[in-house]
């Protein structure tokens, strides 16, 4: 196959963007990212670049006339639906009306949005019970990057895409209309199943509108529970939950949007943040796995087993971030499980992201943002010092993406094994940080010193097979989340006998805690810059991301040299 110049135009440098720019790289391609700011700037970017093809992985605006009308060089969307689909409410229908099978296609970009003529198509099975962020970075991003790779054989051999035909009783995908809050309304006096469906649907972006504690509130993350009372009452707290009686039992919900005023904007924060003044009348259910180790409570963000010789601590928080409070029972959690007669500790992530290190949005609405980000990167680092400090062999399981401290917490284990086609970004720079999670020990002990600050320095996402290569993951598991946990914990039951970890059984022996402390200490003195006296920008650069600003240009990290010289041939 011959190599190709493409680029990625993209609304953001999302995880699918991120996945598509290095499964093309692996495969010998040079892709160039365009982030759409103006589209002007967009048709000078890439009319100029001299790219063979254009393929947009995750763009919600439309593509300018000057470029989907160029013949020669096609631009290629991939819709997040089957054959016919159109609209930019494809997965918030598909969950909501229960389908069983859905697809990605990729699309000729034509006037018409989504009417293009036919490159590829990827269709799976849609269990229940996902929510829309998990649906998008699993089946759909598998789906859409087999069809990047189709899309781009095709390219090759001279493919023409076949038009779309609604007289094909093939095309079963329609025109749907963009999923308005009165599509996704609901009742308390609803059923459970009902309303996590409505939540599900909505996750992400926007959430859905609701009454809750006198107010008007977008609500994420649900969870079922059995417990009932008066629809709509808050019925309990447990950690940053609240518990909503429904119709005929309950829903937990971890996540609030304040409905804004008028000229205002408001973010997502945990539930009992956003409600903190209205909670003092409901009961607080303090389990907790110090308290109760193995709970059958059905919501747990913090959860443990054991299985022979392995205790396996999970942890699941909304989007992977972890606020002080979390990382504070994170802690309390791994003293208890250290405590155990087990020989292998494996913690893992949940079913969304592994982790993303300290709670941006937590940080944002604090009353001192500045003091809490310092109170959350200490926090997180205690719970970094758990695990490099344990008895047991600990191995983690990344069962999802992970960026900045996440990727260095799980680098702190021992053994590191990874789900396959997860994304890392093991760098702080681009948020302002210097960085902590005790990095320049873990981080250089994995991939040496020197990679180590190729890694930081460059801020770009690692694949798991690099990470594999590099040394930072030990193996990779099945891409499906239910068996990489079934084999996970499989391997972690057998790396005590694996001559294959000999080496990493005798290095624990000789750990350094002395060196490990230096490295705490000297990464907080850096992180005091930034967090606390914003040496870097970090607080700008916070409010940025919790407030969603749109990229004012593509950071030259992403722009490719190909991509680059046409434009200098053109301004000179």
């Amino acid at each position: 196959m011959r190599p190709l110049n493409i680029i990625l135009l993209a609304s953001a440098f999302n995880g699918l963007t991120q996945r598509a720019w290095l499964d093309l790289r692996q495969a010998g391609h040079s892709p160039s990212v365009v982030l759409f700011t103006d589209e002007q700037a967009v048709c000078e970017q890439i009319e100029h670049s001299g790219a063979d093809l254009v393929i947009c992985p995750f763009l919600k605006d439309r593509v300018p006339h000057a470029l989907w009308s160029n013949s020669d060089r096609p631009v290629v969307i991939i819709h997040p639906g089957i054959v016919g689909d159109r609209g930019a409410s494809a997965l918030d229908w598909a969950i909501t009306n229960e389908l069983t099978r859905w697809g990605v296609t990729a699309l000729q970009a034509v006037e018409e949005m989504d009417a293009g003529p036919v490159w590829a198509t990827c269709e799976f099975n849609l269990p229940g019970g996902l929510r829309k962020s998990e649906l998008y970075n699993g089946r759909v991003s598998d789906a859409a990057m087999r069809c990047i790779r189709e899309v781009i054989e095709k390219f090759i051999e001279g493919f023409q895409p076949t038009p779309l035909d609604y007289t094909d009783a093939n095309v079963r995908g329609r025109l749907q209309p963009n999923m308005k809050q009165a599509d996704r309304t609901f009742s308390w006096h609803d059923c459970s199943r009902f309303i996590k469906r409505c939540i599900d649907a909505a996750d992400g972006q926007p959430g859905v509108l609701a009454s809750l504690a006198g107010g008007q509130y977008y609500v994420y993350d649900a969870h079922l529970d059995q417990r009932s009372g008066m629809p709509g009452e808050i019925l309990a707290v447990h950690d940053d939950a609240v518990l909503v009686a429904t119709g005929d039992h309950s829903l937990w919900i971890g996540s609030l949007r304040r409905k804004p005023q008028p000229g205002e904007e408001t973010f997502k924060q945990p539930a009992r943040h956003v409600l903190a003044g209205q909670l003092a009348e409901v009961p607080t259910l303090g389990w907790s796995i110090a308290s109760q180790p193995f709970s059958d409570e059905a919501y747990q963000p913090i959860r443990y087993r054991e299985c022979g010789h392995v205790g396996e601590l999970t942890f699941e928080f909304y989007n992977g971030a972890m606020s002080t409070k979390q990382c504070q029972r994170l802690v309390d959690a791994l003293r208890w499980a250290k405590s155990r007669d087990t020989r292998v500790l494996l913690i893992k992530g949940g079913r969304g992201s592994f982790s993303n290190g300290v709670h941006l949005n937590v940080i944002q609405a604090a009353q001192d943002p500045g003091a809490e980000a310092w109170a959350n990167i200490q926090a997180i680092d205690d719970v970094c010092a758990e695990l490099l400090s344990a008895r047991q062999l600990v191995v983690s399981g990344v069962t999802g993406n992970a960026g900045a401290g996440g990727v260095m917490l799980a680098l702190t284990a021992d053994i590191v094994f990874a789900r396959a086609e997860v994304v890392l970004n093991p760098h702080y720079k681009s948020m302002g940080l210097y960085g902590s999670e005790y990095w320049t020990y873990s981080l250089p002990r994995a991939v040496g010193p020197a990679m180590a600050e190729q890694l930081t320095q460059a801020c770009l996402p690692v694949s798991a097979a690099q990470a594999l290569q590099w040394g930072m993951v030990q193996e990779i598991g099945p891409r499906c989340p239910d068996e990489f946990s079934l084999w996970l914990l499989q391997r972690a039951n057998s790396v005590l006998e694996d001559s294959t970890y000999a080496a990493v059984r005798e290095r624990k022996a000789r750990i350094d805690q002395v060196l490990i402390g230096h490295s705490r200490e000297s990464e907080l003195q850096e992180m005091q810059e930034d967090m606390l006296y914003n040496r870097n920008g970090f607080a700008q650069k916070c409010s940025a991301f919790v407030y969603k600003r749109k990229a004012c240009g593509t950071p030259a990290r992403l722009v490719e040299d190909w991509a680059q010289v046409r434009r200098v041939e053109l301004a000179s």
